[in-house]
């Protein structure tokens, strides 16, 4: 199987860490600093979109804050117990107007059969993400962040995440800090383990915080 379309497990997540620790003096620094990342994960399924849809431009912490909170209003974080819950309920647990009329209108196509979530296993990053943002609600980040925790693909990058690119600026003692495009050219020379570089450096940046939350 080609390593970009790997399924990460821990055993192959420690490897990925090695791996980058050898060839790359930052990402090895990290590891000789805070010690090995978590292996932060999702589920998959309705459960992870609405988790990674939660991340929008919010922290960790609040995500899960909010799901928190869903899961103590329903039976189970199920399409047909979300579509239960009316505005007045999801504003009140912290979804946005947005963010609720995105996983209500993925819960109903789910429902309609319109969008088969099992289906991205059998298919590769570019597939996935491809069918992932004919989704309305589900931009490039929230692709590639449920490729990357949900589905576990060893090689998928969240382009654009600020976290990511604050971390790759200290990290790499930049004098300023780079673009969505120059931290991506940077991150392919991590390749094919760009997913394992993304929690090395999402665990630095929390670290430094005095924060280390899980997904």
């Amino acid at each position: 199987m080609h390593y970009g379309h790997l399924t990460l497990t821990e055993r192959t997540y420690q490897i990925g860490i090695k791996k980058l620790s050898s060839r790359d003096i930052h990402l090895a620094g990290i590891i000789r600093k805070w010690g090995n990342p978590p292996f932060w994960t999702l589920p998959t399924g309705f459960t992870g979109i609405v988790l990674a849809i939660l991340s929008q431009q919010v922290s960790l912490e609040s995500a899960r804050s909010t799901f928190c909170k869903l899961e103590q209003s329903v039976d189970s974080v199920t399409p047909e117990d979300f579509l239960s819950l009316d505005d007045t309920k999801l504003f009140g647990i912290g979804f946005s107007r947005q963010k609720a009329s995105y996983v209500r209108g993925i819960a109903e196509k789910i429902i309609a059969g319109e969008f088969e979530l099992d289906h991205l296993e059998n298919l590769n990053n570019d597939k996935a993400r491809e069918r992932l943002m004919e989704i309305k609600g589900i931009g490039p980040w929230t692709a590639d962040t449920y490729l990357l925790f949900a589905l576990r693909r060893s090689d998928a990058w969240p382009s654009g995440d600020l976290a990511l690119e604050k971390a790759v600026q200290e990290v790499e003692v930049l004098s300023r800090a780079p673009g969505k495009a120059e931290v991506d050219s940077i991150a392919d020379r991590w390749r094919p383990w760009r997913a394992v570089a993304a929690r090395m450096l999402w665990h630095f940046y929390l670290s430094e915080r005095g924060r280390n939350s899980s997904v």
